[in-house]
């Protein structure tokens, strides 16, 4: 497959999965915005390509946003719901099961006075 394709194809896909960039940092949003296009252009050189990348990203949440959805989380009295739904995604991002643990936690417990 020739390089262009595999851009296209690249694009395409991008396209049609919106992105979502989640950024440590205090820059604001068209900061962001303007590097990951600064940082496009460096890589695919083609202004329509950039254009089509750039079209796919959806949103850009920065450290302000998470700490503004953070507070209203908190103060709505969510704060457990929300801990044990990002536990939930974890495990299911990670591949992790309760029976993991339980074989995790039956290593031998060894005396520091066998040693």
């Amino acid at each position: 497959m020739a390089c262009s394709q595999l851009r296209n194809s690249y694009i395409d896909k991008v396209q049609r999965f919106p992105i979502t960039f989640v950024v440590k940092s205090n820059e604001t949003s068209d900061q962001i915005r303007a590097a990951i296009r600064a940082q496009a252009v460096m890589k695919y050189k083609i202004e329509t390509i950039v254009d089509s990348y750039m079209k796919a990203v959806e949103e850009i949440i920065n450290v302000h946003d998470l700490i503004s959805a953070f507070d209203v989380v908190v103060k709505s009295g969510q704060l457990q719901t929300v801990m044990d739904e990002i536990i939930f995604q974890s495990k299911v991002e990670f591949n992790y099961s309760e029976d993991d643990e339980d074989e995790n936690s039956r290593t031998e417990e060894i005396s520091l006075l066998d040693l």
